[in-house]
C-alpha cells in the first residue's frame, strides 16, 4: 500500500474511533409489537396522501371549477417549432426552446441516423470504462472552441451538469453565492455540496459584493453562480461588473448559459459575446445542449485543470452512461451550423425584438425582457395567467402560463420563448389574441 493509501486508511480509523457508536440495535426476539410503538397513521404510508400530490390535486380542482383544460403535458406529435402539432391540429407555438430552428432540421436529423448506425443506440456504459467515443472528443473540442476556452467535457443531463459540478467542486468550508433567481440544478448542487449558500437579489451586483464583504473571509473558496440569460425574465446580468466583483473577493465566478448560448451575441456564442469579454474571465461556463444545439445534456467548459477534475471525479460523468452518439452528434451538427449560418441568429434577434416592442406598444407588462428568445407577460394573477393560455389554445396559440409558487402571485406570466422562424404575421396574431382574451377575462 502506497503512502497515500495508508494515510487515508489511518484518517479514516481516526474518524470512525471518533464517532459515537450507535445503540445496538434489538434482536429480533426483543422487537415489540407494532402497536406498542405507537399506531403509524394510515395517511402516512400512502401516495395519494402525500403533500406533494395533495398540492397537484388542489391545483387541477381549481382548474376543473375554472373549465380550464391543463395546460402541462401536452403531446407535440412532431417537430415542435415556431408551430407544432397538438391534438391532432397546427398551433402557433411559444413554448419550446428550439431557438435557432435546428432541432428537426434535415442536416440534424442527417447527424443522429449516421451516428446511431455507427454507434448503436446507447454506449452502454460510462466513458471512464468502456463509453467513450469519438464523437465525444469531437463535440467537447467544438465546445471550448466556441469559448476559446482550454477543454470542455458533456454530461449526459443538463440538469445533472450543475448538481454533479457544483457537489464535486464545494464543501462545508465553501461558500455558495447565487442569483435568487438561479435555476433549481443550482440550488440541488449548491445542496449536496454542504458548502454555506446564500442568495443574493436578483441582478443586483451591488448587494453581492456587499454579502461578499462580510462573509468572504470566513470561508475557504467561494463560487458565484449567475445565469447568462434568465429563462422567466428574459433579462441578463453585467457581466463585466460581476468579474470585476470576483476578481476583487479572489473568487470563482460561473455562469449558466443553458438559454444565452445560441442567443446572445452577434454569432449566439453567448454572454462574453454579447458583452466582448475574454472567456478566461470566468471560471466555470455552463451551458444545455437540449435548447439552440438541439440535442440533450449538458456541457463544462474551462480551463483544463477544472475539466480534467470533472472528467476523473465528478459522479454526475464518472458513473453516469456516456451521451449516446446519435445524442452528441446533432449537438456538434448545430455547433457548426450555427457557425455556417449566421442568419439564424440574426432572425431570431430580429423577430425577438419584434415582440418585445409591439407588446411594449400594446401596454403589456413585459418586465426587464431586453427582447432576445424570451419575453414573458406579466398579468399579475395565477388564475388569470392559466386563463389566458387556455383561451389562446382554445385559438391555437400554444404558451405556457407560469404561476405560483413558481413565481410570487403578483409575477404570473405567460412566458413566450421565440424561435428565429417565427414571423412579424404570427407575433401580431398572437399578441392581438392576447389583448382580446385580456379584454374577455
Amino acid at each position: 500500500m502506497s503512502a497515500s493509501r495508508e494515510d487515508l486508511k489511518q484518517r479514516l480509523l481516526a474518524q470512525a474511533r471518533r464517532r459515537p457508536r450507535p445503540a445496538a440495535a434489538p434482536s429480533v426476539g426483543d422487537a415489540k409489537p407494532p402497536e406498542e410503538h405507537g399506531a403509524v397513521s394510515e395517511h402516512l404510508t400512502r401516495f395519494d396522501a402525500h403533500p406533494a400530490y395533495q398540492q397537484i390535486a388542489l391545483i387541477r380542482e381549481g382548474a376543473r371549477r375554472l373549465g380550464l383544460s391543463d395546460p402541462f403535458f401536452k403531446v407535440h406529435e412532431g417537430i415542435a417549432g415556431a408551430t407544432s402539432r397538438i391534438d391532432g391540429r397546427d398551433c402557433l407555438n411559444f413554448a419550446s426552446y428550439n431557438y435557432l430552428g435546428l432541432s428537426g432540421d434535415p442536416r440534424i436529423n442527417q447527424a443522429a441516423c449516421d451516428a446511431v448506425a455507427r454507434h448503436g443506440t446507447s454506449v452502454s456504459a460510462s466513458r471512464m470504462v468502456a463509453g467513450e467515443r469519438p464523437i465525444h472528443g469531437e463535440l467537447e473540442q467544438a465546445i471550448a472552441e466556441a469559448y476559446q476556452a482550454e477543454d470542455a467535457v458533456a454530461f449526459v443531463s443538463g440538469h445533472a451538469t450543475n448538481v454533479s459540478t457544483l457537489g464535486y467542486l464545494m464543501g462545508p468550508r465553501d461558500l455558495i453565492l447565487h442569483d435568487e433567481y438561479i435555476h433549481n440544478s443550482a440550488l440541488v448542487g449548491a445542496q449536496l455540496s454542504g458548502a454555506r449558500r446564500i442568495a443574493f437579489p436578483h441582478n443586483d451586483p451591488d448587494a453581492l459584493e456587499a454579502l461578499l464583504a462580510r462573509h468572504r473571509h470566513q470561508f475557504e473558496r467561494t463560487l458565484i453562480v449567475i445565469e447568462g440569460l434568465y429563462s422567466m425574465d428574459g433579462d441578463v446580468p453585467a457581466l463585466p461588473r460581476f468579474i470585476e466583483i470576483k476578481r476583487r473577493h479572489r473568487a470563482w465566478l460561473m455562469v449558466d448559459e443553458a438559454h444565452s448560448f445560441g442567443v446572445l451575441g452577434q454569432h449566439g456564442l453567448g454572454l462574453r459575446e454579447h458583452f466582448g469579454v475574454a472567456s478566461e474571465a470566468v471560471d466555470i461556463w455552463m451551458g444545455t445542449l437540449s435548447k439552440s444545439l438541439a440535442g440533450c445534456g449538458g456541457y463544462i467548459a474551462g480551463s483544463r485543470a477544472l475539466v480534467e477534475m470533472l472528467r476523473y471525479l465528478a459522479p454526475g460523468f464518472l458513473y453516469s452512461v456516456g451521451l449516446p452518439a446519435q445524442v452528441a452528434a446533432p449537438a456538434l451538427a448545430a455547433l457548426r451550423l450555427m457557425r455556417q449560418e449566421p442568419e439564424r441568429v440574426a432572425r431570431l434577434h430580429e423577430i425577438s425584438r419584434y415582440f418585445l416592442e409591439r407588446a411594449r406598444a400594446l401596454e403589456l407588462d413585459t418586465g426587464h425582457s431586453i427582447g432576445a428568445a424570451v419575453v414573458p407577460v406579466i398579468v399579475g394573477s395565477s388564475p388569470l395567467a392559466a386563463r389566458l393560455s387556455h383561451a389562446l389554445y382554445e385559438q391555437g396559440i400554444n404558451v405556457q402560463p407560469i404561476l405560483h409558487p413558481a413565481v410570487p402571485e403578483q409575477s404570473a406570466r405567460l412566458r413566450f420563448f421565440l424561435c428565429c422562424d417565427h414571423t412579424p404575421q404570427q407575433v401580431d396574431t398572437t399578441l392581438d389574441a392576447l389583448i382580446t382574451a385580456l379584454k374577455e377575462a
